[in-house]
């Protein structure tokens, strides 16, 4: 058995382009992590504004809610330790327990009480989020064929959008139960979290990195492997591109992930069902594009991956642009939602994840994933403490900046972004060794 999986595993070293259907199954339960994730920030982001009121929360602390949350600061933390672990301890040792601590986070949030018991939660889901998606990822870009990247990267990119629409159809339903119906979505995630748990305890640990590591064990290397060699020659050249489009890109995705419901409420576009319903279009929005253009294209040409990325670049700067010329009612709710979401799928997190693996040896993508990864988060945890202040002087002030992010990202994304399409992680680091 263990000689089959290493041989799936291994596929991209023989350049076999065939996705097995365990390599489907694994990206599946790696991708849940994306799933878990953006679950959890949508369902703070759908109960923000009930919580604010049952608590009586102003919008300083409401601020501070989310900036320490799965979207942001705590992530952020969880991405640092995580990513690095999983480089030197190997990826199973962190997948293994860290959605256990996801689980008593997300119980802790249902049945909050008081903002403590919210404020730890919260705060709890974000760590343990943060330590699963860059170990994760690094494993799925590690068994994935080389023509093949692209699709399985961009798959779990679906599962990110999945768990909001499942996240936002169940608070839409539940809507009319008020906080009784956020604390019971925040449940089913405690739910999904354990049978994740439960099945990955089959996954094996990824054979390139076990390859990795016995060879610079071998070698007396492991030094090599260090911080320091990230912050220098092509790994840094690396890490400032791929932390540069996502830091400025997750502004803009971080603000709509969790405040649009916010925002349809509070600033008085539509009620309560109304910024959930939209939400949940943006999510499927992004799960159709991600599915049909994304997952079918991704791993053609350099020429198509920047023509993808022009494309959504354009879409999401246009979608916040509109805020700084009409007024907040849902018509322009509505065409904001379908540009910025239509767009971010072929320009933004998909694109991330599948650099992040490619431009980064094995021994050090799991830290460089989680050091932008949290970099990102800890921007949007800043950023996020000011939202519902700027928010309440006028939504175009809010669009305005995350045009401004949104087309940095897009310049830096298109002017530089490296030709890796197509080829093995070995080809890849071998390119980049010379460079």
């Amino acid at each position: 058995m263990a000689q089959r999986t290493v041989g799936a595993a291994t596929s991209e070293a023989t350049g076999r382009e065939e996705i097995s259907s365990q390599q489907w199954r694994w990206s599946v339960l790696a991708g849940m992590a994306s799933y878990l994730d953006a679950g959890s920030i949508v369902a703070l982001g759908a109960g923000l504004a009930l919580f604010q009121s049952y608590l009586h929360l102003n919008s300083t602390v409401v601020g501070a809610l989310a900036a320490i949350g799965p979207n942001a600061i705590g992530c952020a933390i969880g991405a640092f330790i995580g990513g690095r672990l999983g480089d030197r301890l190997g990826r199973k040792r962190i997948y293994k327990y860290d959605l256990l601590v996801y689980a008593v986070g997300v119980l802790c949030v249902a049945l909050s009480f008081d903002s403590v018991m919210l404020f730890l939660g919260v705060f709890v889901i974000g760590v343990a989020v943060g330590a699963d998606v860059p170990t994760s990822l690094a494993l799925v870009g590690e068994f994935s064929p080389p023509k093949s990247r692209g699709k399985l990267l961009g798959f779990t990119q679906v599962a990110w959008s999945v768990g909001p629409v499942v996240v936002l159809v169940l608070a839409l339903v539940l809507a009319p139960l008020g906080l009784l119906g956020i604390r019971i979505v925040f449940l089913h995630l405690l739910v999904v979290a354990l049978v994740t748990w439960a099945l990955r305890q089959g996954l094996t640990e990824s054979p390139r990195w076990q390859a990795a590591s016995a060879a610079a064990a071998a070698a007396g290397t492991t030094a090599r492997h260090g911080l320091r060699d990230l912050f220098s020659g092509a790994h840094l050249r690396a890490l400032v591109w791929t932390g540069s489009i996502y830091v400025f890109w997750g502004l803009a995705a971080g603000t709509a992930g969790i405040f649009t419901p916010y925002f349809v409420k509070t600033l008085h576009a539509g009620g309560q069902a109304a910024g959930v319903a939209l939400s949940c279009g943006g999510f499927v929005i992004s799960i159709a594009v991600t599915v049909l253009v994304f997952m079918r294209h991704a791993d053609g040409t350099h020429a198509t991956r920047r023509l993808m990325w022009a494309i959504g670049s354009v879409a999401q700067i246009v979608a916040y642009a509109l805020f700084l010329f009409l007024p907040f009612t849902i018509p322009v709710i509505v065409i904001n939602i379908v540009l910025f979401s239509a767009g971010g799928a072929l320009a933004g997190e998909a694109f991330y994840k599948v650099f992040s693996q490619e431009l980064f040896p094995t021994m050090l993508r799991g830290t460089a994933q989680g050091f932008t990864f949290g970099v990102a988060r800890m921007c949007l945890g800043v950023w996020s403490f000011f939202v519902p202040t700027l928010a309440q002087v006028g939504l175009g002030v809010v669009g305005g900046l995350l045009s401004v992010f949104l087309l940095i990202s897009g310049v830096v994304g298109y002017f530089f972004m490296p030709d890796t399409s197509g080829k093995t992680l070995e080809m890849i680091e071998a390119e980049r060794a010379t460079a």
